[in-house]
């Protein structure tokens, strides 16, 4: 079934309950107007070219019209093609000349800049606008509201396409990940299970695709006032504020959104009353964080899935279970509990491979090895990037598994746990690291607000070593501290095996979720830092 026609059910269903709302100026399309104006917007598309197929390159801010534009291009037949701006204008048009898009539709920003990399746009053919900007670009809304209202979606199976998501390109080049009908569809059916969600929620979305699900429902998807590209900087009171004066059921996002939120509602003892579901993905949430909300919702919880873009959700664990059963284990260095598979997912621990492999390998229960998942929201694989979907993808027993580039291991109880990415675990010459493992333990300093696992060389030896980053920026390491951590580098036998510490005044991050650390990047700055001052022993004091 094409998703869009479940749109066309819920303006049928429910046509006068808001669909998207505008959190800054509360405007808002009912489902019935969210129906018409995307059919509209569908009709106006096909006239202008945009084909069944044709891979469309979609860049539209956050607004009322996100939405609808998107589900309009699914009516089609279309392939939106989703690129996260936030990667960096090199990888971005690496994107779009690896996918080669047919049509473009997005703000006048991004035509102005076609006309200077035009070997990046060289294919596309329908060039739309929803700036006027003159010449061969079409204005998407000139002679929008002279088009009818009523469209037919094309008709689609399970496995035709239906978009083009790339990834972040946070540990490797960016991917196109090729995702149909099926799986969109079989996505919004586990969401809708795993968190019981209704026409009778009402949803913010911090990360903006989020509401394609939401809509897909029949939730309300109000808009915050955010730059969903900079989640870090988003304003709390603002977020705070849009919570309360729509009577927010549902929130997700970025754990660096809900931090911001948490420590605001703290200072100012605010409560969220509204809010059932506070979803925090993207990267692994500290246990502070749930001890946080555990204050401000009333009536509700936090909750941490896993997943990637090209399999989600994959497991989901909440907040008070965390907090009840797992945090003495996550303390002690055994990984992040991230929960058991979710409904149509299953989950096998295999051996941790660098290659491309034929088959599955299991490890024993219990046993670190790599995270491979089945099942219907496992995506086929990327565009155009065939050894790439080899090293990712499995055929076992005529069955499709994808292997998520995590390490983890799984308890008795089907938990996993979740230990970090594959190419960021440490080789000494003696044994194997994981990041999750020794961040846990220097993460319980109060003073520590970020720590990182990273690979040091000396004397052509490999060696782990940890980043820090204090919550006061600072970067001299005094005696005191020095001595802290030190007590803290000796309470476990694993990172005995440390061989420096680093101060850091702010650890990189991921563009998409502001809260990976980008460990690679971090060690090139520790190895540098490290041989620059190798001649300054009160500087390098190993300890």
């Amino acid at each position: 079934m094409n998703i869009a026609y479940r749109i066309q059910e819920v303006s049928k269903k429910i046509p006068d309950k808001k669909s998207v709302v505008l959190a800054r100026d509360k405007s808002f399309y009912t489902f019935r107007e969210f129906e018409e104006r995307s059919n509209q917007f569908a009709n106006r598309f096909v006239k202008l070219g945009i084909t069944p197929g044709m891979r469309t390159l979609l860049f539209v801010r956050p607004s009322l019209d996100f939405s609808v534009i998107t589900f309009a291009l699914f009516k089609i037949g279309a392939l939106p093609v989703l690129i996260d701006p936030g990667m960096g204008p090199r990888n971005l048009l690496k994107c779009v000349k690896q996918v080669r898009p047919g049509a473009l539709v997005s703000v006048g920003l991004v035509h102005w800049i076609r006309r200077f990399k035009k070997d990046y746009f060289k294919d596309i053919e329908v060039k739309i606008s929803l700036n006027r900007v003159g010449g061969s670009t079409h204005f998407l809304y000139e002679g929008l509201d002279d088009e009818s209202k009523e469209f037919c979606p094309q008709d689609v199976k399970p496995h035709d396409l239906g978009a083009i998501l790339f990834t972040s390109g946070g540990t490797g080049i960016p991917k196109g990940v090729l995702y149909t009908h099926g799986i969109l569809n079989a996505q919004t059916d586990a969401l809708k299970e795993m968190f019981s969600l209704d026409e009778t929620k009402v949803d913010l979305p911090g990360f903006p695709l989020f509401a394609l699900f939401t809509l897909a429902m029949g939730m309300t998807s109000v808009i915050p006032e955010m730059n969903p590209a900079k989640p870090s900087q988003c304003d709390p009171k603002k977020m705070v504020k849009n919570i309360l004066d729509h009577k927010v059921t549902f929130v997700a996002g970025s754990p660096a959104i809900w931090e911001r939120v948490g420590n605001y509602c703290i200072k100012n003892n605010i409560r969220l009353p509204s809010v059932n579901h506070v979803v925090m993905f993207g990267a692994p949430v500290r246990a502070s964080l749930h001890e946080t909300f555990q204050k401000i919702l009333p009536l509700g919880d936090t909750f941490t899935p896993y997943g990637a873009t090209e399999c989600l959700p994959v497991t989901l664990v909440s907040g008070s279970e965390v907090l009840k059963d797992h945090l003495p284990f996550m303390l002690s260095g055994k990984g992040t509990c991230i929960g058991r598979s979710v409904p149509g997912v299953r989950i096998k621990i295999i051996k941790v491979s660098d290659i491309p492999e034929g088959e599955i390998q299991e490890v024993p229960l219990g046993e670190v090895g790599e995270i491979a998942v089945q099942g219907l929201q496992v995506t086929p694989g990327y565009f155009e990037m065939e050894e790439e979907t080899k090293k990712a993808k499995i055929i076992h027993e005529g069955e499709l598994w994808h292997r998520m580039g995590d390490l983890g291991w799984m308890d008795e109880r089907g938990n996993v746990w979740f230990l970090g990415r594959k190419v960021h675990r440490v080789h000494s010459s003696e044994e194997v690291f994981y990041p999750l493992q020794m961040e846990a333990i220097f993460n319980q300093h109060p003073e520590v607000k970020k720590s990182a696992l990273i690979k040091l060389m000396v004397l052509d030896k490999t060696y782990p070593a940890m980043v820090i980053e204090r919550k006061d920026k600072k970067t001299r390491m005094t005696e005191t501290f020095q001595n802290e951590l030190l007590n803290l580098k000796n309470s476990q036998p694993f990172t005995k095996k440390i061989h420096s510490i680093f101060l850091h005044q702010s650890l990189p991050v991921d563009v998409r979720h502001n809260i990976k650390i980008d460990r690679t990047k971090l060690s090139f700055w520790a190895q540098d830092h490290f041989e620059k001052q190798s001649g300054d022993l009160w500087k390098r004091k190993r300890l």
